[in-house]
């Protein structure tokens, strides 16, 4: 494997095989392989043989999604090869590309795109996971093109030969890759979060800019809940519920720009992407959906309420407005007073744009206060009536 430090060396008949096998898997990957990424499924730190993690690889199957990625922490507790085929293999060999475990058939391409958590480490420093998968680059860190998304998978395990520092070898490749990567979406994913409301908080030296250099999202794991942020106008995603165990929240150090916590049960994120959006949700697994986010071309991070136009107006005007994510969206119209003269929209929506005509019926002339209500929170508009 080409770029792989010593301490995580193969002996070099296995090497051989493994690069005559990647060869000919990526071979195979371009001739099999869904040319769109309509809908995947991402698992974190689930790596633990039983009924939570059963359960979720039940839900994640439900979905029949094209590829499954991970957050980190495949194979508790100590990474050992002794253990990864239970903790992986049985629930999820059929995605596996060039499977060898003992739980049935695996992928005739590779659909598991995991990525390194510090539990995978503890062993060897990693050999059992990267003998186990035969994954593009060095296996520590790698890309791959899906579609429409386009995945940087990363190493954040302080024990990585190239750094995870935003100065490090592995830092510069991302920038490199991301700057020539054309398709609609990319995917960043690794293990440690760069912002979590977690046990272990905000893994500050993973709070790359991620945004700057062309990103479109970044998911990690490690804290065992479920949480969206919103941190500088990117979105992030910890999802680390997907079997081990579940750690509680801190109320006491809830990260700027949370959104949505969620520690009740077990789950796993559901994607699906075209060239316009990429929809991102999380649901139990009994089923329940407890949160939806959509990134859309020309659709705003949060909840949006566009001016009237025309602005002043006489008799009617248009009224716009955008949610990223569905729910109840209530639009209000408050006099100077703060007093509600009118409701012009209360309704359940689903993420996306719309455009209302607001008539002005039996207003007066004056200045009022548009109010818009939704999962994202309050935002405010001026209108004038002439």
């Amino acid at each position: 494997m080409s770029g792989t430090d010593a301490r995580f060396r193969m002996p070099i008949p296995y090497a051989s095989l493994k690069h005559f096998l990647l060869g000919w898997l990526l071979a195979c990957t371009l001739l099999a392989a869904p040319t769109q990424a309509q809908r995947f499924a991402a698992i974190g730190d689930y790596g633990y043989a039983g009924t939570p993690e059963r359960d979720v690889a039940s839900l994640v199957k439900s979905w029949n999604p094209h590829f499954v990625i991970t957050l980190g922490d495949n194979n508790y507790d100590y990474g050992d090869s002794t253990t990864i085929d239970q903790n992986i293999g049985q629930y999820y060999h059929e995605y596996i590309g060039f499977y060898q475990g003992r739980y049935g058939q695996g992928s005739a391409y590779n659909r598991f795109f995991p990525s390194l958590g510090n539990h995978d480490l503890y062993t060897a420093n990693g050999i059992p996971f990267l003998r186990y998968f035969t994954l593009p680059g060095n296996g520590r860190y790698y890309e791959y093109r899906r579609g429409n998304v386009h995945f940087f998978v990363l190493n954040s395990d302080p024990a990585e030969p190239h750094g995870v520092a935003s100065n490090s070898v592995q830092a510069q490749w991302l920038k490199r890759r991301l700057a020539l990567a054309r398709a609609p979406w990319k995917v960043v994913y690794f293990h440690h979060a760069p912002y979590s409301s977690g046990q272990h908080g905000n893994a500050t030296v993973m709070q790359w800019p991620f945004k700057d250099w062309g990103a479109s999202v970044v998911l990690s794991g490690h804290d065992h809940h479920y949480e969206r942020l919103l941190v500088d106008g990117f979105p992030y995603f910890v999802n680390g519920l997907g079997g081990r165990n579940i750690y509680n929240l801190n109320p006491q150090r809830t990260a700027a720009g949370s959104r949505v916590r969620y520690n009740a049960d077990y789950g796993a994120m559901l994607m699906q992407a075209s060239a316009d959006t990429l929809r991102l949700e999380f649901y139990t697994r009994r089923g329940q959906r407890i949160d939806s986010y959509t990134l859309g071309k020309g659709l705003p991070l949060e909840g949006t309420l566009y001016p009237p136009a025309p602005n002043p107006f006489s008799g009617s005007t248009e009224l716009a407005f955008a949610v990223p994510e569905p729910g109840r969206v209530q639009i209000r119209v408050l006099n100077l007073l703060g007093q509600e003269v009118a409701t012009l929209f209360d309704a359940d929506v689903r993420a996306g744009k719309r455009q209302l005509r607001w008539y002005q019926g039996a207003l007066k002339a004056g200045i009022y206060q548009v109010v818009m209500t939704s999962p994202s929170g309050k935002v405010t508009a001026r209108a004038e009536v002439l």
